[in-house]
């Protein structure tokens, strides 16, 4: 954690509120701590702002948290990959839909993600992903493994059509 301290002048906060009001928008705070100086002519606010660096605010509001990359996976994945992620996507919000839950609650991207990467066949396989626990599998490994099975079966369909002939 890290520390800065701002001095606004009660006689002509502007300059420095602004500068302060930049500084908290543009990360993630942990605690401001502030007390007021009377002296005068001179008094003045001196805070304490405690924040966590390598992160910043949400422009919209939203409460600080921590920047996540997004991930093109038509840039990660080859095209039959791709097709079978999109498939997984289809399913998991259908899902969500009729269950009226977010989509993200079945599984997050990168978990199916994890998915298509690790050729995943078996319940065990699905298990093993990172954030899927027993519930998961159990309620939902048959919907899934069918559809990675489905494209298993395109991909080598494919593939042997593709295959030179033995002429």
């Amino acid at each position: 954690m890290k520390y800065r301290f701002f001095h606004i002048l009660a006689c002509d906060p502007a300059a420095e509120t602004e500068v302060l009001n930049r500084f908290l928008a543009e990360r993630r705070i942990v605690a401001v701590d502030r007390q007021f100086v009377a002296d005068g002519g001179n008094s003045f606010w001196a805070l304490s702002v405690t924040y966590r660096d390598g992160t910043s605010a949400d422009p919209t509001g939203a409460p600080n948290r921590p920047e996540k990359t997004r991930i093109d996976y038509r840039e990660v994945f080859d095209e039959r990959d791709f097709a079978t992620f999109v498939a997984l996507r289809t399913l998991r919000k259908e899902l969500a839909e009729t269950e009226g839950v977010p989509a993200y609650a079945l599984f997050t991207n990168e978990q199916l993600a994890a998915m298509v990467r690790g050729k995943v066949r078996t319940i065990a396989d699905l298990a093993a992903i990172e954030g899927v626990g027993k519930s998961r599998v159990e309620k939902y490994a048959a919907a899934f493994l069918k559809v990675l099975a489905d494209s298993l079966k395109t991909t080598v369909t494919e593939e042997k059509d593709c295959a030179p002939s033995a002429d």
